[in-house]
């Protein structure tokens, strides 16, 4: 492959992180026509399509390699800059991380306000399911990711962080409902008909639990509650039974606003931290504020 242009190259970061031609130009501070001419410059240099033109701009295979390659620069160009002392170096550095919604609401946090201040780390955070954040690595979205995936994605390094525990649970007032005769009364005739939580449309917690019960999926009555303290606020409220992490289940388990259905059927899930190798301070030291902080809140 030829040399690339690494004024093309960051124009093309800076149209994927944008999301527009016109939003990039405005970014660099120059036209909307210089910023189309420096990308297609860039794919007659390549020979290939980048970019499809739509709003927002995706990225095609080819596009996701060079793009990977544009954010590693970027990001050794400011450690080495910072290292340096040159003027511009004190500018925060902008770090995009890939996370789950239930790390995010238990955990995750408390880990990035562990990386030290002077390090003057932007955080860009994408919320996405722990089976498919790898994906955000490969389209070069993300530097890291936490992801329950110990395969790691080319050009990156695997630390394995700990499990999270999933307890099915549902509120007393449901279980009554919905739930006759149990536990007594086998949970895999009840649940066939019982209404029940799902995150979204790729949350596959629930059919999981049911298929090792009964061989069958989850209820057909699905409420989709797409955030994570929503998602458990419903299945307080009783609107139907869920898989809740244990971070958040035990203290309403011990109020009793929630009731575990199968304490013998946890779900457990390996959670993973993946990120470029780079030879990065910034990133260096989040990846030891994850592990630090995953050692104290995950099993």
């Amino acid at each position: 492959m030829p040399d690339l242009p690494l004024d093309q190259v960051r124009t093309l970061l800076a149209v994927v992180d944008e999301g527009t031609f016109d939003a990039a130009a405005a970014a660099l501070h120059v036209t909307p026509s210089a910023i189309s001419q420096r990308v297609k410059a860039l794919e007659q240099r390549t020979g290939r399509v980048l970019l499809m033109r739509t709003k927002p701009v995706r990225l095609t295979e080819s596009g996701q390699v060079v793009v990977r390659f544009a954010r590693q620069l970027a990001r050794l160009e400011r450690d080495a800059g910072a290292e340096l002392g040159l003027s511009g170096s004190g500018e925060p550095v902008r770090l995009p991380i890939a996370v789950n919604a239930d790390s995010l609401s238990t955990w995750f946090l408390a880990a990035l306000a562990r990386v030290p201040e002077e390090l003057r780390i932007s955080f860009e955070l994408h919320r996405e399911d722990q089976d498919h954040t790898t994906t955000l690595l490969k389209e070069g979205a993300v530097l890291a990711a936490v992801t329950s995936s110990p395969d790691p994605v080319t050009g990156c390094s695997v630390r394995r962080l700990g499990h999270v525990r999933y307890l099915p649970v549902a509120s007393p007032g449901f279980a009554a409902r919905y739930l006759p005769g149990w536990p007594s009364t086998p949970l895999r005739r009840l649940l066939a008909e019982a209404p029940v939580v799902i995150f979204d449309r790729r949350d596959d917690l629930q059919d999981r639990f049911t298929r090792a019960l009964t061989r069958g999926a989850a209820s057909a009555r699905r409420h989709y509650v797409p955030a994570s303290e929503p998602f458990v606020e419903a299945i307080v409220m009783g609107m139907g039974w869920g898989m809740v992490p244990r971070a958040q289940a035990d203290p309403l388990l011990r109020k009793g606003s929630l009731v575990e259905l199968a304490p013998e059927r946890p779900i457990t899930i390996p959670l993973f931290w993946q990120q470029w190798k780079l030879d990065s301070p910034a990133l260096a030291a989040v990846a030891e504020a994850v592990a630090a902080e995953a050692r104290a809140a995950l099993d």
